[in-house]
């Protein structure tokens, strides 16, 4: 195996800027770097001295895309640190807002970054409007994340850093004829994420790897509470998360990594729908049938058709709660500022994110903590990298047929590709994925 370096220039495949070092020795992988480069903006260093009611809208900034879930998070935080309880129709708004969220922010994934794989295609605007098949999946694709656009837009005022949603409650309120709106587009692409299902369910990779999975497990599937749970049956509270975790310092990236016990782990989707599925909607539940006996499961791939079940998921529960509450103008809930320490955890759509904020008696924000999914998963994903890269090289050399390294190299830097997008990790809005250095 002598040494090369590949180089990939311009793929937007995947959220953010990344690189990989891969040491590969007499068939075996010696080391896996996957280096995130633009992952630390000093975010915790950002937010002392802020206002705590700026915390949230300040924080949102932190990611392009899935910027609610931050918003979300940091009012819990927020309001965990000075003692407000929000109210019931506060729960409900935040939890359609999630749903917006994961509508618009999975189908972007799964059908800009991993459905050109699919069809072998090397982006979604290659798919041809002529064959009826790919079509399908343009119209499917803008239709199911403009449903999601709306509800976000509807019930947070807007999909990305949404202006609505803030400690105690909402500032603004969906009225009859939004509501109306929303229910009849969530209805309307239904039967385009049943698609999107099928498509998933079919896919022919597999990657099966024994690791561990942890969540924030609700009483009813969901985004925003519940408790911690992990593959081995743990249950740890938000507050205690963060010390339950143990921080890996790696010097050739920007992101802190995490262990628990020693191990490796993963969060998202796969981790949700390991731990959870038969909290989904009934209806979901009742659609999909024996389709949720694939879960639990350790193949990796699936974590893409979790992300689709959670699309499915998303649109039965809010039409469940658009169709059943009549939203009502109702104040902020305050208190007087006082020195307090708040834990906000939820799942985001690529996993479990966690905020801590402490604030002083003068309601400026004195310390916090961010702990991000791409973090905890960064180490499940050079492990799987590593045993994804032996596997093809061994396979190579016992074939009837062996291929030269240049060869065979090409086709592992794709399938290495195909295994990190099915993390759908979020490292920063950059059009540059993968530059691969092989030794």
């Amino acid at each position: 195996m002598h040494t090369t370096d590949i180089t990939i220039e311009s793929l937007t495949k995947i959220e953010g800027e990344a690189s990989l070092n891969v040491k590969i020795n007499d068939g075996k992988v010696e080391k896996v770097e996957f280096i995130i480069s633009e992952y630390k903006r000093f975010y915790t260093e950002a937010m002392k001295g802020k206002p705590i009611a700026a915390l949230p809208q300040l924080l949102s900034r932190i990611c392009g895309t899935c910027s609610n879930a931050h918003i979300m998070v940091s009012i819990e935080a927020c309001e965990k640190a000075l003692g407000i309880t929000p109210s019931s129709q506060t729960v409900l708004l935040r939890t359609l807002t999630m749903y917006g969220l994961m509508i618009r922010d999975h189908a972007l994934h799964l059908y800009l970054f991993v459905m050109p794989d699919l069809y072998n295609k090397d982006s979604f605007l290659d798919f041809d409007e002529n064959i009826e098949t790919e079509h399908q999946i343009l119209h499917d694709a803008f239709d199911i994340k403009a449903a999601g656009n709306f509800l976000s837009m509807l019930i947070a005022g807007r999909s990305v850093h949404a202006p609505y949603p803030t400690i105690g409650g909402f500032t603004h309120f969906p009225d009859q004829a939004g509501i109306d709106g929303a229910i009849k587009k969530l209805e309307e692409i239904r039967p385009a994420v049943l698609r999107l299902i099928d498509i998933f369910k079919n896919a022919p990779w597999h990657f099966d790897r024994k690791t561990g999975f942890m969540a924030l497990v609700p009483e009813r599937y969901g985004f925003l509470n519940g408790v911690i749970k992990n593959s081995d049956g743990e249950e740890i509270s938000e507050e205690n998360y963060a010390s339950y975790l143990e921080r890996v310092v790696l010097p050739y990236s920007q992101a802190s990594a995490y262990k628990h016990e020693g191990d490796s782990y993963m969060v998202g989707a796969l981790a949700r729908m390991n731990l959870a599925k038969d909290l989904l909607n009934p209806k979901t539940k009742e659609t999909l049938g024996a389709l949720l006996d694939l879960f639990p499961s350790t193949d990796i791939y699936l974590n893409n058709l979790a992300q689709a079940i959670e699309i499915l998921h998303s649109i039965d529960d809010a039409l469940d709660i658009l169709r059943t509450n009549k939203f009502v103008n109702e104040p902020i809930v305050t208190k007087p500022i006082a020195a307090g320490i708040g834990v906000g955890v939820i799942e985001a759509p690529r996993g479990t994110l966690y905020h801590k904020v402490v604030v002083g008696a003068d309601g400026i924000v004195k310390d916090g903590a961010i702990i991000v999914p791409t973090g905890q998963n960064q180490l499940n994903i050079e492990e799987d990298i590593a045993r994804l890269v032996e596997s093809m090289i061994n396979e190579n050399l016992k074939a009837t047929s062996v291929k030269n390294f240049g060869e065979l190299k090409g086709e592992i830097q794709h399938e290495i590709e195909k295994l990190i997008r099915a993390y759908d990790p979020c490292i920063s809005c950059a059009a540059h994925f993968l530059e691969i250095k092989w030794q």
